[in-house]
């Protein structure tokens, strides 16, 4: 007699949800940390013309046909480190899961953070020790000193800015968990564009350090490239794990046309950090809401009466992320991802009616 999927899968896979994914159609959708621009007309046409170049009848460059020296002159990446290419830095955090999930093999994250790292620890069958963040979401230095000790973790993960908080931990205790770990620690620098420090011209250099980053954040989410940069010997063992066909020849035709206009992206990226600060500063005019400092496209407040909030704000077309419930320290938080100009009108007007400004 057949048994049916529940049967076979395992128990802690059955135990969970899919990642939940909202349906964003007809909303303004500010829930996911997108770039609310687009390429620029002329841009658009180029792209379409070099992609209607692009042999997809044939399998891509397994090596990523000449994309990784490009990273690296474009965002100075030291010739010490060896890159990896991954879907988007959720394969990479997915192959760094399966190269180290030996029996007993631990992860140790702050919380809250990047949910991936702790899905991906349980898809792998490794142990994940979580570290809460302080009340204003800092790092808890000594309770992640004695984790690292007690666990001696395969890996440590270290959203730098943290998702979805938006702040970036102290350079000097990130250095101090780098010292500290017996295995590898991934840097996660997904929100660079928007961040005033990064770790990556030590990687290859500082040789358990890992930098993470993707294009997403970019204005690219839709060509799903992320890039790890780290010493050669940890690139050449995660880089046995990875499909070897993994990023598409239209991504990488993509990748490598958008870093040939990357200042167009770079004056994106401004724009949005002057977006970021006229609204943190609008959400901290509000009454009882606390807005925590940013680094990265989006702003974490903590207001009120989040799922009111969030009602009032869906109830007007406008899609942000609800983060209470999914955390003890995140309860009544909301996140805004920082939109256009216009989008962002469109969040002010009804934080406005909302509080009766």
């Amino acid at each position: 007699m057949k048994q049916s999927a529940s049967a076979w899968v395992r128990p802690e896979i059955l135990a969970i949800g899919a990642y939940h994914v909202a349906d964003a159609t007809g909303y303004i959708k500010l829930d996911a940390m997108e770039s609310p621009y687009r390429l620029p007309a002329s841009l658009a046409v180029e792209l379409g013309r070099r992609l209607a170049d692009v042999a997809i009848n044939r399998y891509p460059d397994p090596s990523g046909a000449g994309l990784k020296d490009e990273l690296k002159r474009a965002f100075g990446i030291p010739e010490t480190a060896q890159v990896l290419l991954g879907n988007g830095s959720d394969e990479i955090i997915t192959l760094i899961s399966q190269a180290l999930a030996r029996p007993g093999a631990s992860v140790v994250a702050p919380e809250p953070s990047f949910v991936m790292y702790k899905m991906n620890a349980l898809f792998s069958g490794l142990d994940y020790v979580g570290v809460p963040l302080t009340a204003d979401f800092r790092l808890d230095l000594p309770a992640m000193l004695d984790a690292i000790a007690a666990h001696q973790p395969a890996v440590v993960y270290l959203a730098y800015p943290n998702n979805p908080t938006g702040n970036r931990f102290e350079r000097a205790e990130v250095e101090a968990i780098i010292e500290a770990a017996p295995g590898l620690v991934v840097v996660d620098e997904a929100y660079q564009a928007f961040a005033d420090d990064s770790f990556m011209e030590l990687a290859g250099s500082v040789d358990n350090l890992l930098v993470v980053r993707t294009l997403s954040k970019l204005g690219l989410a839709g060509i799903r490239l992320g890039y790890a940069a780290g010493s050669p010997g940890w690139i050449a063992e995660l880089d046995k794990v990875r499909p070897p066909y993994n990023i598409n020849v239209l991504t990488l035709a993509a990748a490598r046309f958008a870093l040939e206009h990357l200042a167009v992206f770079d004056e994106q990226a401004a724009a949005l950090r002057a977006e970021r600060a006229r609204l943190a500063e609008a959400l901290a005019g509000c009454a009882g809401v606390t807005v925590f400092p940013s680094e990265a496209n989006f702003v974490t407040a903590r207001v009120p009466d989040a799922p009111a909030l969030f009602a009032a704000l869906k109830q007007r077309g406008i899609l942000i992320k609800t983060l209470h419930g999914s955390h003890p320290l995140l309860d009544h938080c909301l996140r805004f991802t920082v939109g256009s100009p216009d989008e962002n009108r469109a969040v002010l007007a009804v934080l406005n009616d909302y509080f009766g400004h």
